[in-house]
């Protein structure tokens, strides 16, 4: 009987807990920003910049030294191609470089003199690609244009030499090996389908981690950490303390994680091949990793504005080290070790697996596994943070009874 008055006493305290803390959260402007809004309308906005998938029309100066019909052929079929656009011709290298200067183009293609003569001389001849490396996808356009409009030149004038009767010959002639590319994963070769599945991932864990830590900062600076006292009578207090804040939390994302996984690829048609009992099984440990996450970081929260301060310097680090942006083989072993401490990591290395390579549950085991291990710690760890807070404004409590006793018996 007493056993099970314990379980009812424990469900009710996390019940109005939970209550408690939906209040605050309806209640606290900056909470819902980060916790509704934030989630909302920043998936749309990034997906939208990034829904053309590719670079087109990159602009570029083409300084024309030769002159001839040759030159003025490479000329016209780079501006023919869908990813490059003539906009400016120049009359020297230095009138070019002020041009990309004003930031008016990304590349230069500059012809030598003897373009033609040396072409018409059965001479190899080149061209000389400058190219903005601040924009990497602007520089592949530009370079691969050049090499493709070269190759097909260089096609042109092998046919012409080979004396061949055949369109067959003439195929075997320019391509005697035929490569078939087949783009895997990515079938548009788009940015957007290649790095927003890892920032709605990340998403998640950075608007939990801002929400957290906006309510313990308020709860701290308004001294409402005595509030909870009443539920930590025992032992097992805290932990009805982190499960009722978690059961709020997890009400919110687990509507929010549906939206970010489901709705926003299908809406910008990103690859999207998640099974339902994959997406679940991963979304699951990794909410509640996050959660519990968030609440551990909270402890470190002195006032508002430091969590943002916080979560904005850790961003675009947590995104390289995922191994989204960057190969994971390739990630130094100290932060690859370093990035084992956030759920993001695990959570946006399955995630792009399932969702975009259509990876069965079983495919992502270590990261599925690694993500119910931080959850279980940071759940502890939590339950910690809470013990240490509301014992420390425990016995400040205590403190100021006593020194307000003092003042009365004088």
């Amino acid at each position: 009987m007493r056993f099970i008055n314990t379980i009812r006493q424990g469900l009710k305290d996390i019940c109005q807990i939970w209550r408690d803390e939906m209040r605050n959260v309806v209640r606290d402007e900056g909470v819902l920003i980060f916790f509704i809004l934030v989630p909302l309308a920043y998936p749309l906005l990034y997906s939208w910049i990034y829904n053309n998938e590719v670079v087109r029309e990159v602009p570029v100066v083409v300084v024309d030294q030769s002159n001839t019909s040759e030159s003025r052929k490479f000329i016209r079929l780079a501006d023919a191609s869908p990813d490059v656009r003539v906009a400016y011709r120049a009359e020297s290298i230095d009138e070019a470089r002020r041009i990309m200067a004003h930031g008016d183009a990304f590349g230069v293609y500059v012809l030598p003199s003897d373009f033609g003569s040396r072409i018409n001389r059965i001479q190899q001849t080149s061209v000389a690609v400058y190219c903005d490396m601040s924009l990497m996808l602007a520089y592949k356009a530009i370079y691969q244009t050049a090499s493709n409009v070269s190759f097909k030149m260089g096609a042109e004038i092998q046919v012409k030499l080979s004396g061949n009767t055949t369109d067959l010959e003439d195929e075997i002639t320019v391509r005697p090996i035929d490569i078939e590319e087949v783009a895997m994963f990515n079938p548009t070769s788009g940015y957007g389908s290649f790095i927003i599945p890892g920032v709605l991932m990340l998403i998640i864990q950075q608007t939990l981690v801002l929400g957290i830590g906006l309510s313990a900062g308020t709860a701290r600076e308004n001294n409402k950490f005595r509030e909870l006292v009443p539920f930590s009578r025992c032992y097992q207090g805290f932990y009805r303390i982190v499960l009722g804040k978690s059961i709020c939390y997890f009400m919110i994302y687990s509507v929010l994680a549906a939206y970010l996984t489901l709705v926003v690829p299908k809406f910008f048609s990103f690859v999207s091949l998640p099974s339902a009992s994959s997406l679940l099984g991963v979304m699951l440990p990794y909410i509640l990793a996050c959660i519990f996450f968030g609440i551990t970081v909270s402890c470190m929260v002195r006032y508002r504005e430091n969590v943002i301060l916080l979560v904005v310097f850790m961003s675009v680090p947590l995104l390289f080290v995922s191994g989204v942006s960057w190969p994971q083989s390739n990630i130094p072993a100290f932060w690859e070790c370093i990035s084992w401490l956030f759920p993001s990591t695990f959570g946006i290395r399955s995630f792009v697996r399932i969702n975009s390579m259509g990876a069965d549950l079983s495919d992502v085991v270590n990261e599925y596994c690694a993500l119910w291990i931080q959850a279980i710690v940071y759940f502890f760890i939590a339950c910690g943070v809470y013990k240490y807070q509301i014992t420390k404004t425990r016995s400040k409590a205590i403190d100021r009874l006593r020194e307000l006793k003092k003042l009365r018996k004088r």
